[in-house]
């Protein structure tokens, strides 16, 4: 299983990016799927997920407003739109896929490797 992110960059305070995550070995219609970051010495947090079966989304409330997740079953591929981009969203972006029946944000089953959003003041 591989979760391949990309999309992260430079950008100036107030821009844009759209993060990717490819999936190959699952597919995603079958799995929640969610983002999370971690900025340097802290913690991973959540920042955003979609369920498997409604696709309903989840944001954090750092984000809410200003990012949106969603899906391309047909691609397999997982997307983040970043909007009204702060410093404080400066992190590697991770993607997440979790099988279980109701979504656990503290239990995902696959982790991709990050990609890094860096947000110039």
């Amino acid at each position: 299983v591989q979760l391949q992110a990309s999309g992260g960059g430079l950008v100036q305070a107030g821009g844009s990016l759209r993060l990717s995550c490819a999936a190959s070995g699952l597919t995603i219609s079958r799995y929640h799927m969610a983002w999370f970051r971690q900025a340097p010495g802290k913690e991973r947090d959540f920042v955003a997920a979609i369920a498997r079966t409604d696709g309903s989304a989840y944001y954090a409330d750092s984000v809410k407003g200003r990012f949106t997740i969603s899906r391309d079953n047909a691609k397999n591929t997982v997307y983040l739109q970043m909007n009204s981009l702060k410093p404080d969203d400066t992190a590697v972006y991770y993607c997440a896929a979790d099988i279980s029946r109701n979504l656990n944000l503290g239990g995902m089953d696959y982790w991709g490797k990050g990609t890094q959003v860096t947000v110039s003041s």
